[in-house]
């Protein structure tokens, strides 16, 4: 495998935000609001995107978070339904709220409630979040890719569609960045992927491309079992390489895109973190500091929002 090497974050001493441990204080009532319910739901399912999330501007950060806790909402579908049937009754009552909520027809969920104020105040495109819905319903009874262009194909619309929808929300209509977006949206979207592999396996799922684990001769009881091997990495490898080559791809257009966008795409920060810690562990995905959570990913966060880097 091939040495790529991944810029490293600066560290700077404190974050106003942030108490002991990188940890963020914030609380919800019994009586929480549409809003704090959002906020919460992303803190509890989305940590890391919540961090990112906090440094929006005021003007759209609840409505990032109620795009967040929608897209929260319909993964969580895929991930709490043990019948196909119940999956697909759930789907189906977020497929009409959407349709409702552009009549005015609000359901009485908080996050429809808080999605609905966000459509109606930063106009928000239907069609993406039609399809954060669409592509986990393909993928609701098994979540298996057969090749790569399958797994990008779903992070694509999984992930860079919420990064449309977070431009949407600040004003943002720039080619540029919506290249980004989509660059940054399928980093992510693999990186994800990657790191749900040892959470998945251990509930006999697989979502490393077929493929590419048949070239190596990976079975999958072998990742069933939580073991590693050179042919495993070396997928994980291939998958990752893909990961990093859009990231850089996004980081390489910063100077090009508004200077108000660049805080959208903090997330990048955080897939650069994983994978560098996975690159160091030699994409082992079972080695402990792939698993371990960053304690410096808040102060890296504020520091390119600081400079308006990603």
């Amino acid at each position: 495998m091939s040495s790529m090497k991944l810029i490293q974050f600066p560290s700077i001493s404190m974050l106003r935000f942030v108490r002991s441990r990188g940890h963020v204080c914030y609380s919800t009532s019994a009586n929480s609001s549409p809003a704090e319910y959002c906020i919460d739901l992303v803190r509890k399912y989305d940590y890391e995107n919540f961090l990112s999330t906090l440094l929006l501007p005021k003007q759209i950060r609840t409505c990032a978070f109620a795009v967040r806790a929608f897209n929260i909402e319909v993964a969580r579908v895929q991930d709490s339904v043990s019948e196909t049937r119940i999956g697909q009754m759930r789907i189906k009552f977020w497929e009409e709220t959407i349709e409702k909520l552009y009549r005015d027809e609000v359901p009485k969920h908080p996050v429809a409630v808080q999605l609905h104020r966000a459509v109606k105040n930063h106009k928000l495109s239907k069609r993406y979040l039609k399809r954060l819905i669409t592509i986990r319903e393909n993928y609701l009874v098994s979540r298996t890719f057969l090749n790569f262009a399958a797994m990008e194909h779903y992070a694509e619309h999984s992930v860079s569609s919420i990064f449309y929808l977070l431009l949407e929300s600040a004003g943002i209509e720039n080619l540029h960045a919506d290249h980004v977006a989509s660059h940054l949206g399928k980093a992510q979207g693999i990186t994800n992927l990657i790191r749900g592999t040892v959470h998945n396996a251990q509930h006999k799922i697989l979502t490393l491309p077929q493929d590419i684990l048949l070239q190596n001769d990976v079975s999958h009881e072998q990742i069933f079992r939580g073991q590693s091997s050179d042919g495993l990495n070396e997928t994980v490898f291939y998958v990752a390489k893909a990961a990093i080559q859009h990231l850089r791809k996004a980081k390489s257009m910063n100077k090009q895109i508004p200077k108000n966008a660049a805080v959208v795409f903090l997330p990048a920060v955080t897939v650069e973190s994983y994978l560098s810690r996975l690159q160091s562990s030699c994409f082992n995905v079972f080695d402990g500091p792939p698993q371990r959570r960053n304690p410096f990913l808040p102060l890296a966060l504020y520091w390119n929002k600081i400079f308006a880097k990603y």
